[in-house]
């Protein structure tokens, strides 16, 4: 039979027993929770496409020799302008030689320049000569008309010598050797055979010459709305300008006409070199230089 202390033993072991199942039990019961981390699935890769190589432009090569962009023009007036624009702030218009522009010179400048060479040298007196400067005046600047009456004057005191050639002298007042051609005829001798309607007597050389007489300076067939009309016309292409200028232009050519290809070539008094005078290479610029020289300058 055994011993108490064997039975104790017994006891004790089977506790231990005991105890360790029922810790191997917890363990096993015991769960633990870890935090589910979603991964999204990775895309299958698209298979990537060669790239074309993109076409290399050709620059174009530039010229060795830059070229030159074009001078700033005088621009000449439009059609129905009746003003030209100068080409600087410090030139009158006179010094470009627009035909229409406002007056590059003034009256008294005008009248001190031909008297100072008409008088005594002419039939003209001083009366006389500023009573031309002021037909020349009053119609440039009357409303729509718009013409630079002193650049006129210029080439008035360049064609007549300053009023004392014999086509300026009455009764013929010719202004601008209008009509006038360097042609003769001798006729009968005497003045009652006269050629045509555009030809005027000389008694020193007893023959006829060609060319416009008129019966007054200022009225309206007379020689300031002569020259100034023909002046436009050079300047404007047919049927441009204001009705006054085209008014004029229609009077002025009534008297003697102008061929269609000579309208509107002349914007500025150079246009005049080889058209109204010829060969007149330096025309316009001649008469230029006698404007600034009529200013006193």
């Amino acid at each position: 039979m055994p011993t108490r202390r064997q039975i104790l033993a017994l006891g004790a072991s089977a506790a231990a027993m005991l105890s360790l199942r029922a810790l191997a039990r917890a363990a096993t019961d015991t769960v633990v929770y870890l935090p589910l981390v979603q991964v999204p699935p990775q895309p299958t890769p698209e298979p990537s496409a060669t790239p074309t190589p993109e076409q290399s432009a050709t620059p174009t090569p530039e010229p060795a020799t830059p070229t030159p962009e074009p001078a700033t023009p005088t621009l000449a007036p439009t059609a129905t302008s009746t003003l030209a624009p100068t080409a600087t702030p410090t030139l009158a218009p006179g010094d470009v030689g627009w035909i229409i522009a406002p007056a590059s010179g003034t009256a008294d400048q005008a009248i001190a320049w031909f008297t100072a060479r008409a008088v005594g040298h002419s039939d003209y007196t001083a009366y006389d000569v500023t009573s031309i400067v002021q037909a020349y005046q009053n119609l440039g600047e009357s409303v729509g008309i718009g013409v630079d009456w002193f650049l006129a004057l210029a080439q008035c005191a360049h064609e007549t010598g300053s009023l004392t050639s014999w086509w300026s002298q009455r009764p013929r007042r010719n202004p601008a050797g209008l009509g006038v051609t360097g042609v003769m005829a001798d006729g009968d001798g005497t003045p009652a055979t006269q050629p045509g309607v555009d030809w005027a007597w000389d008694a020193s050389i007893m023959k006829w010459r060609a060319g416009m007489s008129f019966t007054s300076w200022a009225d309206a067939d007379g020689s300031v709305p002569g020259h100034l009309g023909r002046l436009l016309a050079y300047a404007l292409p047919e049927g441009a300008g204001t009705p006054e200028q085209q008014a004029l232009i229609s009077a002025a050519l009534s008297r003697r006409g102008l061929s269609a290809k000579y309208r509107g070539i002349a914007p500025t008094i150079i246009g005049f070199n080889g058209t109204w005078a010829v060969p007149g290479t330096t025309y316009g610029q001649s008469i230029i230089r006698l404007v600034q020289q009529m200013r006193g300058g």
